[in-house]
């Protein structure tokens, strides 16, 4: 929703929602676009050093790998990716094909915070000014678990499975010639699978705040996740015992702080009803004078009306003794009649007779 937008979401119809989501749409898109020139732009950073970098004997984790190998066994055990490999291109515009798609998702990665930041504006006013408070660093902690599950499935997942796929043989008779395309899918996909992934904590936050899940059904189910976990690690890591284990562990240190944040939002809640209880005219409502909580308030404080005096018959008034006892004739071309006797007449005056 716009901040132009004045009525609430409750007020406004389907259209007009589309109406208020155009705008972030089109900024969200024209930020995409520009990312996504600079990408393409930077190829020879992008695709020389950072994609083609998890296969480098001189990659972070390699070397960090064969100095712990060295140090604790005295030999190359630890040592991966030790000598670089080769790629080819086995389609004409596979090249031209292949820069494009790692523009676009560099792009995407580099926009989420910004992304973000459009989604949250476009819900902010259908929030309370409580609940604005409390969303106010949605973006800072979703963009910290994105880019952290992130950085997670590049320097740890990635080397580990180029190492693995890249050594193991089905047959010495066969030669690997390796797609140029495959191996930039495996580093893209087992990334952003991470980043997915390391998402857990937040799930589980809103879906408490929700009244989906609770802390008691987390930790019934602990053995349960353990298996999940372990399955999910299996999928997106390479069949070694050794990343498997390496895998799970920080996956599972996702499930208990998740079981963390869970039981510290069921606490603040619970204290939060104990204060509206104990303080029932403090809620997110707004008072003004249209609401009905404040109408039937302005009635309670109004004094009561007086009664209206009773009237009683009262003698009436005495004419003054210079008005005159002659009625006044108006100016028209009628005559007045009056039917007033003479008081001096009592007995004379015939009662039939008129002045005309």
């Amino acid at each position: 929703m716009s901040e132009k937008t004045k009525k609430s979401s409750d007020e406004m119809t389907f259209f007009e929602h589309i109406d208020a989501l155009r705008p972030h749409l089109v900024r969200g898109v024209m930020a995409l676009l520009v990312m996504m020139v600079v990408a393409f732009l930077a190829k020879k950073f992008i695709i020389d050093w950072v994609l083609m970098g998890p296969q480098s004997p001189d990659f972070p984790t390699n070397r960090f790998l064969c100095y712990m190998s060295h140090l604790l066994m005295n030999d190359d055990t630890l040592c991966i990716n030790q000598v670089k490999f080769n790629m080819v291109n086995t389609a004409l515009s596979g090249q031209f094909n292949l820069h494009m798609q790692v523009a676009m998702v560099a792009a995407v990665v580099v926009a989420v915070p910004y992304l973000l930041w459009e989604l949250w504006r476009f819900v902010l006013p259908a929030l309370t000014p409580r609940e604005r408070h409390k969303s106010r660093m949605f973006v800072f902690y979703v963009s910290l678990c994105f880019f952290t599950g992130l950085l997670f499935g590049y320097y740890i997942i990635t080397p580990l499975s180029i190492s693995f796929f890249v050594t193991y043989q089905a047959s010495a008779e066969i030669t690997n010639m390796i797609d140029v395309k495959s191996y930039l899918s495996t580093v893209l996909h087992v990334s952003l699978a991470c980043a997915i992934v390391f998402q857990l904590p937040l799930l589980v936050y809103f879906l408490t705040k929700m009244g989906l899940i609770t802390t008691s059904f987390l930790k019934r189910y602990r053995r349960h996740a353990i298996v999940l976990l372990t399955i999910l690690s299996a999928i997106i890591t390479p069949p070694d015992l050794f990343s498997l284990v390496l895998v799970v562990i920080p996956l599972y240190a996702l499930y208990e702080l998740s079981i963390y944040l869970a039981s510290k939002v069921e606490r603040k809640m619970a204290k939060e009803e104990e204060e509206e209880q104990n303080n029932p005219s403090d809620n997110d409502t707004p008072q003004g004078p249209d609401t009905p909580d404040a109408a039937v308030a302005a009635v309670a404080q109004e004094e009561p009306i007086p009664a209206a005096p009773i009237e009683t018959a009262s003698a009436p008034t005495e004419t003054p003794a210079n008005a005159s006892s002659e009625p006044q004739k108006p100016d028209d071309d009628y005559q007045y009649i009056s039917f007033e006797e003479d008081p001096t007449d009592d007995e004379e005056d015939d009662p039939d007779a008129i002045y005309r």
